[in-house]
């Protein structure tokens, strides 16, 4: 009886959450720029700094007021506040890294992103640890952009459309394991003082919290920022039924089905347009050595060409 009540818990988990959209129809051109914007300058976008430039960095001489320590996920990290009173959220350990690379990629293609940035070294005055601190991934709580909580990516506007498919390719390309909507966050943009046109989307559905990834996959503890493992993993299994199977073992697996060559290829051209100056940005804003960012970047370009050449067969 016991085996059995937990076999029952067990396969409650597994059971893939239904994909739908919460709109009637196709989402209007306003509503996908919530998601996603064309990236008509992509060839001069900077990924070094990011879409939000050096305005927004942290100082890595500032001193760093402890308020709270993180309790929840696998990363160590802090909430402090820096001189001027800006909140930072900072995140340690292999994600650190992880999370500013995919941010800049995320943006390059044209997928909203907050400020994020990488301090190799950093102090903070107060708190279980006070001092210098390792490597870490800052994300200051801006005015600009307001927290209104999660969104899922199994119930949203997007469901079916090519943005939508192609950010999950991406996450494939990447290895992103962790996909729970719990790292997705819905902002509101204050875009009077962010400077943008009156038209442009007040909302932004971002992915965030990206660090399991550039690794391997897989549902429990996968080795994340693992140079070895991404470059020994497949990308691509099979293409049938105009399906591409990917050879994905992160959680949710339903995110890795129902995505066509098309899809596939959608993201591939976009990642191509990337020059190799601009990936080799990419990972130096997460703070990589040149040998490690190579290896990254050549990997990640054989997955780019290969998807490029899928057919519907």
């Amino acid at each position: 009886m016991v085996l059995g009540s937990l076999l029952a818990v067990v396969c409650a988990g597994c059971v893939a959450p239904l994909m739908r959209s919460t709109v009637s129809g196709a989402p209007t051109t306003r509503q996908s720029a919530e998601l996603w914007e064309a990236p008509n300058d992509l060839a001069t976008r900077n990924l070094y700094d990011g879409p939000w430039g050096t305005d927004l960095a942290p100082d890595p001489a500032a001193i760093y007021a402890f308020v709270s320590a993180k309790t929840v996920g696998v990363s160590p990290g802090f909430t402090v506040t820096d001189e001027s009173g800006m909140e930072w959220s900072v995140k340690q350990g292999p994600e650190a890294r992880v999370e500013v690379v995919m941010s800049r990629l995320l943006s390059a293609v044209g997928y909203h992103q907050p400020p994020v940035y990488y301090l190799p070294r950093w102090t903070i005055k107060g708190g279980p640890s006070s001092g210098v601190q390792p490597e870490a991934r800052f994300r200051p709580r801006h005015t600009v952009l307001k927290d209104e909580g999660e969104w899922s990516w199994q119930e949203n506007p997007f469901i079916g459309t090519r943005p939508y498919d192609g950010l999950r390719v991406l996450m494939m390309i990447l290895n992103q394991s962790d996909l729970k909507n719990s790292n997705n966050t819905l902002y509101q943009v204050d875009v009077e003082e962010r400077g943008d046109s009156p038209n442009a989307p007040q909302r932004w559905y971002v992915v965030r919290d990206i660090g399991a990834a550039l690794g391997e996959t897989g549902r429990f503890y996968p080795r994340r920022n693992n140079l070895a493992a991404f470059e020994q993993i497949p990308f691509i299994k099979s293409v049938k039924n105009n399906a591409v199977n990917f050879n994905y073992h992160g959680r949710h697996q339903e995110l890795a089905d129902h995505i066509t060559p098309a899809d596939v290829r959608w993201m591939c051209d976009l990642l191509a347009r990337l020059s190799v100056e601009q990936w080799r940005d990419a990972f130096r804003a997460g703070g990589y050595g040149p040998a490690t960012s190579s290896r990254f970047i050549t990997r990640i370009r054989q997955k780019v060409a290969e998807g490029q050449t899928l057919t519907t067969s």
